[in-house]
């Protein structure tokens, strides 16, 4: 990582940063990725080791601590995913329109790290979700310009690859945090309150961090290029493979169980005692972590929208084995099984579908075209969540489960017969 120029000096377009070489090896081959992946990667960790704090207790907290029911928690879980959505096209259209990707990832940061010490203050139902309504918010505006930032670093041949050591940072992060929620929960007399003043702390070093070590230069289209509006980026859905690819996202995000539900399910099917319910996060996490930089390089090579596909499957294959195993079934293997495929979905998915998306937008349009993808998929989850939990409370987990499993298969399939072109030389003319 470097200081970065805070001057944000101007320039027509944005190229590649140079990729560091080590110290003998040839400068054809490169060793490392452009400095501001790897300074958006620290942000991220530390981040998320705040954010994954919260999130590994907060289900427990609310279900059983609270009482709230799984329709209730739906609820809670939906907007707590629908307020980013509705936010993440004004984040990516913001940071195009000013030029400014770092200002506005650097607002969202510094939002969700002023949301946790409010949760000390928050013990009701509508307290808290507000307080998570803000947290979402300021994801949502990060979120996009910060993927901008690393599409715009890496050379569009590597973009499979940038985002995928981001998404590894950011995932170690999440392997970091339940941890410290589980420490903190079996060491501190009052379990919940410590967790949320710890993770406060951690989020503020998050954004110092993105304050000194990130770039700020600033981005212009390009000569010629459309003018930056909000028309402009909703426009851009016109484009044949963008537009294919929000669709998708969208198709299979409708049929994605959420995380707190997933995890709510596997502890139904084995019985895992709520002592170790924060460590569920955990296990994907590892999946993700390990899985992330090695299925970035393998979509480089073969295709995105194959390797993205391929992770859409093994959560299907976790849907079936969590189908497959019952009722406080004590089988070993089972959980392990089920959170590896949950965390190898995330690691072919989640960076993967931002680098397969960056290719299909222009350089001056890049935040708001990824934020339109990301808006489209985190609006279908927002649905997911609330039909999964009302299907919950009226049906039961199961029924509810192979409802959503058989939808995911049926999304799959139309999927692939939807395809965009998806190969790194395609992408790199597109830009």
């Amino acid at each position: 990582m470097y200081v970065a120029d805070s001057r944000g000096t101007s320039a027509p377009a944005v190229t590649p940063e140079p990729q560091a070489v080590a110290p003998g090896t040839s400068p054809g081959r490169r060793a490392a990725l452009a400095p501001t992946v790897l300074a958006l990667g620290t942000v991220s960790l530390i981040t998320d080791v705040s954010s994954e704090m919260v999130t590994a207790v907060l289900p427990l907290y609310l279900v059983a601590g609270l009482g709230l029911s799984p329709l209730g928690f739906g609820l809670l879980d939906g907007l707590y995913n629908g307020i980013s959505a509705l936010v993440r096209l004004t984040g990516g259209h913001l940071g195009d329109r000013l030029g400014r990707h770092k200002a506005l990832a650097g607002l969202g940061y510094g939002l969700s790290a002023l949301c946790k010490p409010l949760l000390l203050l928050a013990h009701t139902l509508p307290a808290i979700g507000a307080v998570l309504a803000l947290d979402r918010t300021g994801k949502g505006l990060r979120t996009a310009p910060r993927d901008a930032l690393i599409s715009l670093a890496a050379a569009p041949s590597d973009r499979g690859r940038a985002f995928g050591v981001h998404r590894a940072m950011d995932t170690a992060g999440a392997l970091i945090g339940p941890i410290l929620a589980f420490l903190i929960l079996r060491g501190a007399a009052d379990g919940y309150d410590a967790v949320f003043t710890v993770s406060a702390c951690v989020a503020a070093l998050g954004v110092l961090v993105l304050v000194l070590f990130v770039p700020g230069r600033r981005t212009e289209p390009a000569p010629g290029a459309d003018p930056v509006s909000l028309r402009a980026s909703l426009g851009l859905l016109g484009r044949r493979d963008l537009r294919r690819i929000s669709l998708c996202a969208l198709l299979l995000g409708l049929c994605t169980v959420s995380d707190a539900f997933l995890f709510l399910l596997l502890q139904h099917a084995t019985g895992i005692a709520d002592r170790w319910f924060a460590l569920l996060p955990l296990g994907t996490a590892a999946a993700f972590f390990l899985l992330a930089l090695p299925l970035g390089r393998l979509a480089d090579r073969i295709g995105r929208w194959r390797v993205f596909l391929g992770g859409h499957l093994a959560l299907l294959l976790a849907y079936g084995l969590l189908l497959a195993g019952g009722q406080h079934v004590q089988h070993p293997v089972l959980p392990y099984a089920v959170l590896l495929l949950h965390g190898g979905f995330y690691a072919a998915t989640d960076g993967v579908l931002m680098a397969a998306a960056a290719g299909a937008v222009p350089e001056e349009h890049r935040g708001g075209g990824l934020a339109l993808v990301q808006t489209g998929q985190a609006l279908a989850r927002f649905a997911a969540s609330l039909g999964f939990g009302a299907a919950w409370t009226v049906w039961g987990p199961r029924p509810a489960l192979a409802v959503a499993a058989v939808l995911l298969a049926a999304a799959a399939a139309a999927c692939a017969r939807l395809r965009p072109a998806d190969t790194p030389a395609a992408e790199a003319r597109a830009d």
